[in-house]
């Protein structure tokens, strides 16, 4: 297997974890704060990577890496799981999932920000013309009313992107495992104050169903998930395994139709017909007509 068909693979396996993430946290906030959730995620995340990182006796990144671990806290760790929070208590979750067709666009951005990507012209309009069959779909859901739960969705998207690029780019040094459990250790001790402090004083019934919601995005939406998802963008390109995140509305809609129970509409199966073709085209852009020198 080559290296990039390697991160084509574990980028796919990324994105199917992720696709569940916010039917979960639509479960889990039927019953548990957004702010809790956010801290309690981050919190339980945080000791089984302490845990990793101690069986295997990895190496402490280096103080210039500090700063790189912050982004990707903020962005991935506590900005996108509060601003999905906070957003789903006003939409659902099939009008939530369908913003993170955008999620490729904005990784591209700031992969070319922050990592010095460089796809070719034709790559962005694969990819615009794939975030916008995402994002025409989630008006017709929505009958083109937006709501707050919107911009939260917006502002979401786009620390994400940034969190997103900034692991690739460190987890071509420290390696795709490491640079998240790495992020939830340096997020742990503010994380598990918030959730003892959070924890609810009241004693109210958690259903079943919370409890799940919980335990799935601590453990896969937090952990597991990027483990697959930041080695297949160091192994595969930002711009190109991004693109993977495309597809990542659909699979959470199928989902989303098995555990709450919503259906999925012929215009969804249309839209991702052409959404894997936008990701077949970008994939193909994805890299520079000339390869820069690599480093030694």
């Amino acid at each position: 297997m080559t290296r990039e068909t390697s991160g084509l693979v574990n980028g796919l396996i990324g994105v199917i974890i992720f696709s569940g993430s916010l039917p979960a946290t639509r479960l889990a906030v039927a019953d548990f704060d957004p702010l809790f959730l956010t801290a309690a995620r981050a919190a339980i995340a945080g000791v089984l990577a302490l845990g990793l990182l101690l069986i295997f006796r990895e190496k402490r990144p280096a103080r210039g890496d500090l700063m790189s671990l912050a982004v990707i806290s903020g962005g991935v760790i506590v900005g996108f799981p509060l601003l999905t929070a906070l957003a789903l208590r006003s939409i659902t979750s099939a009008h939530s999932i369908v913003y993170i067709g955008l999620l490729p666009l904005a990784t591209a951005v700031f992969g070319v920000l922050r990592g010095g990507d460089r796809p070719r012209p034709a790559f962005w309009i694969f990819s615009l013309l794939g975030s916008s069959c995402v994002a025409g779909f989630a008006l017709i859901q929505s009958d083109a009313r937006l709501a707050s739960g919107d911009a939260l969705m917006v502002g979401a998207i786009l620390v994400c992107g940034l969190g997103y690029a900034e692991g690739a780019q460190l987890s071509r040094r420290l390696g795709g495992w490491q640079v998240i459990s790495w992020a939830l250790v340096l997020s742990l001790p503010i994380m598990f104050a918030a959730a003892f402090l959070l924890f609810p004083s009241e004693k109210t019934s958690v259903s079943g169903q919370a409890l799940f919601g919980l335990a799935y995005v601590s453990l896969f939406s937090m952990l597991i998930g990027f483990i697959f998802w930041y080695r297949g963008l160091a192994l595969g390109g930002v711009a190109s395994v991004g693109q993977l995140q495309l597809l990542q509305p659909f699979f959470g809609l199928a989902l989303a139709g098995l555990l709450l129970g919503e259906a999925v509409s012929p215009a969804m199966l249309a839209v991702t017909v052409a959404v894997i073709g936008c990701v077949a085209g970008a994939r193909r852009f994805s890299r520079p007509l000339v390869s820069p020198p690599q480093e030694r």
